[in-house]
């Protein structure tokens, strides 16, 4: 990870955005990988939902990160 990422998103994104970012596109490789980097129509509602899960992995971990914070 270069610098520029470590103090500030490049992309103009907050941190928790670039995360989410950062899951999705994780997950879209992942699925890419299992199904012969090939996307059928019939499996976008399964890697919708496989993406949905790992975004809610972010934002469970984010929350779960504040309460310990805070508590």
């Amino acid at each position: 990870m270069d610098d520029a990422y470590v103090v500030g998103d490049p992309d103009g994104l907050s941190p928790l955005l670039a995360e989410i970012r950062d899951a999705v596109a994780r997950e879209l490789h992942a699925q890419l990988a299992l199904r012969a980097e090939r996307i059928e129509l019939a499996d976008v509602p399964e890697i919708a939902y496989q993406v949905t899960l790992r975004v809610d992995r972010v934002l469970t971990g984010r929350a779960t990160t504040r309460a310990r914070r805070a508590g």
